[in-house]
């Protein structure tokens, strides 16, 4: 029983690949050439090369296995050049997906995120809450809604076994990269952040993720979206968990967004000339003015999931840290 995981080298798709060793699958780890594998050094997978962007090596991945979890995004929220990440995100998906329908794989599991939702004001959005391109912020989210929106059409054209799950804001142990909210984690430890700005996020265990995948494999109907959830948090409330947990006092200035956003602008244009990802993006901002807040009751009817607290979720990210020296 062979099982597929494209992104096994990131901080979802690596916790996923744990899971599915835990569960008894012989896992195919799916990572581009030069990619570190270190996080998962201690694992016992089979390493395949294959690119999204290019399209290499993907059919070679796919064939043989009984399921795919195409768990690997470009996620980054600010990109000099977003072409890559259309590629990656939008054509590398198709590519995927249609060459695990050619080799007769059983059920895929497609992680798709929160950022292609809708929003509701003042409230809490769903699975169906209306949606449209033109309100998606930045090239991630963007790109992340078309990719969806491929796969449910290839799903209606093909009847393609796949079940969509939408993670919100994985928080816990292995974000090695680490991911915009692991930064936000580690600079808030650091005591790197001396204000926050007005804003909520929805905040989960990264296992309690991967483990939603696994029930989605399970469970899931072919076709449908799961909101993989936790709690929502305004940001002064997830920097203040930091905070007590770290013997330090929380950021008490909240800022508003309008004078930051010819600070953005310098800051991308500082990015531009250096390589190095800015502070914060003028997408960032916009963002931020839309909490996200998000209900993952839909899975937890349909697929037993459940979800732990936020503090738990964060306190282990910080040992995570600790422990591997970016604190």
């Amino acid at each position: 029983m062979t099982t597929l995981v494209t992104g096994a080298t990131g901080f979802v798709g690596g916790a996923v690949a744990r899971q599915l060793v835990a569960a008894g699958h012989a896992v195919r780890a799916m990572a581009r050439s030069g990619s570190t594998r270190a996080t998962l050094a201690d694992l016992d997978v089979e390493w395949v090369t294959g690119d999204l962007v290019t399209q290499e090596g993907l059919a070679e991945a796919v064939a043989g296995c009984r399921y795919v979890f195409h768990v690997a995004a470009d996620y980054r929220l600010w990109v000099p050049d977003p072409e890559p990440m259309y590629r990656a995100n939008v054509e590398g998906t198709e590519a995927l997906l249609r060459a695990a329908a050619g080799a007769g794989v059983e059920r895929i599991v497609y992680t798709s995120s929160v950022a292609t939702l809708g929003y509701v004001r003042q409230g809490v959005a769903d699975e169906d809450t209306p949606v449209t391109l033109a309100s998606r912020v930045g090239h991630y989210k963007r790109s992340k809604y078309l990719a969806e929106q491929r796969v449910l059409a290839l799903h209606q054209e093909t009847s393609l076994p796949v079940v969509i799950v939408n993670p919100s804001t994985p928080i816990g142990p292995g974000d090695a990269k680490p991911t915009p909210t692991g930064r936000i984690i580690v600079d808030a430890a650091r005591g790197r952040i001396p204000a926050y700005v007005d804003t909520g996020l929805n905040v989960v265990h990264v296992d309690d993720v991967a483990r939603g995948h696994l029930q989605a494999l399970q469970l899931g109907r072919a076709g449908e979206k799961y909101i993989l959830g936790g709690t929502d948090m305004t940001l002064a409330q997830i920097l203040a968990e930091v905070a007590k947990l770290r013997n330090r006092r929380p950021p008490r200035v909240r800022l508003p967004r309008a004078p930051l956003v010819p600070l953005a602008a310098i800051a991308e244009a500082l990015a531009r000339l250096t390589g190095k990802p800015p502070r914060f993006s003028r997408d960032e901002l916009r963002m931020a003015a839309r909490p996200m807040y998000f209900s993952s009751a839909k899975a937890m009817k349909e697929l037993d999931y459940r979800y732990r607290s936020p503090q738990l979720a964060i306190g282990d990210a910080l040992q995570w840290f600790e422990r591997h020296g970016y604190l």
